[in-house]
């Protein structure tokens, strides 16, 4: 996997249960490439607004996204995971957006 791909892995619930969700990977961790990922939902009333950003049906990268919906990318909603995690990719997101979801969420970080 690399950055930007859209993925489907498995992420521990509220409930504690594990459940396939699709989320994107930001980074590669080194020194063993672990993957930092943010989930994404269709749940849309859940943003988080200066977070969050939305991938619209409209949106130039919404096909390659491999997404069904528009759909939630929730920043606040990262994991590290292991390569082997990933159950497979879906798409992938624009280099711009991936740049932009980074800065955003630095900016989050650091303020």
């Amino acid at each position: 996997m690399k950055t930007g791909n859209v993925c489907l892995a498995a992420l521990q619930q509220a409930d504690g249960q594990m459940k396939p969700r699709p989320v994107i990977v930001l980074r590669s961790v080194p020194p063993y490439n672990d993957l930092l990922v943010c989930a994404v939902s269709s749940k849309l009333g859940h943003l988080q607004a200066g977070l969050d950003e939305i991938i619209g049906e409209r949106d130039e990268d919404f096909r390659d996204s491999g997404l069904k919906v528009s759909s939630l990318v929730r920043l606040g909603l990262l994991a590290t995971l292991p390569g082997k995690a990933i159950m497979g990719a879906l798409g992938n997101i624009s280099d711009e957006r991936l740049l932009r979801l980074r800065k955003r969420l630095a900016k989050f970080i650091d303020s």
